[in-house]
């Protein structure tokens, strides 16, 4: 009797252990049309749809396409943040490593972005990203503002550029990076060097305390 029940608790056990390996094998899986959040996707080669953002339990992605983002937020708060623009956590500056990063191999659509994430290709958020990591290699264009901790290419928006690590060009009404080596091209321009109207530029790189 004894014999059995042990024979059974292995059975179980394995089927489990079976089960699990399955769900983690399917998440790896890349999808072509997939939605977020979701349990089971990780990799998509094609495009996927984010209805709203995860913040509580967010798990890394990564899209080689299009990755469109329907966070009605965006509507509302650029207004808001016109009043306060500045880069989230530039107080405490912590890098989020790529690992913990959603990756965008492609094209990032979204009204905002409120997830880490690295572009590499041409970003287009309606209110840029707020409360979050986000790095993007290549081109982002707002209609309003962009907010990048990193930014390396163009970033161009109406009303404001801010960064804290910037490499290239930056074309608004006011633009503001910590750490810049580049062309600032606006009313106002501010880096690590200088502040001028019109245009500013650096291109040494900045010391370090």
């Amino acid at each position: 009797m004894k014999t059995r029940i042990l024979f059974a608790a292995v059975l179980l056990f394995n089927s489990l252990a079976y089960a699990s390996d399955s769900l983690k094998a399917d998440s790896l899986k890349p999808r072509f049309i997939a939605a977020s959040p979701s349990k089971n996707v990780r990799n998509v080669n094609g495009i996927l749809f984010k209805y709203y953002d995860e913040e509580d339990h967010f798990k890394p992605k990564k899209v080689n396409g299009l990755g469109m983002g329907f966070n009605f937020l965006g509507i509302f708060l650029p207004p808001l943040m016109l009043f306060n623009l500045q880069l989230p956590g530039n107080d405490d500056y912590v890098m989020v490593p790529r690992e913990k990063m959603n990756t965008i191999n492609g094209l990032q659509l979204s009204l905002i972005n409120m997830e880490p994430t690295v572009t590499n290709g041409l970003e287009i958020n309606v209110s840029s990203n707020i409360n979050t990591y986000a790095v993007t290699n290549g081109v982002s264009v707002s209609p309003f503002f962009n907010l990048h901790h990193e930014m390396k290419g163009v970033s161009a928006a109406p009303l404001a550029n801010i960064g804290h690590k910037c490499r290239g060009l930056q074309i608004g009404l006011y633009n503001k990076c910590e750490d810049f080596r580049g062309i600032q091209i606006g009313g106002w321009n501010e880096n690590g060097k200088r502040k001028l109207p019109l245009i500013n530029w650096n291109f040494k790189k900045q010391k370090t305390n």
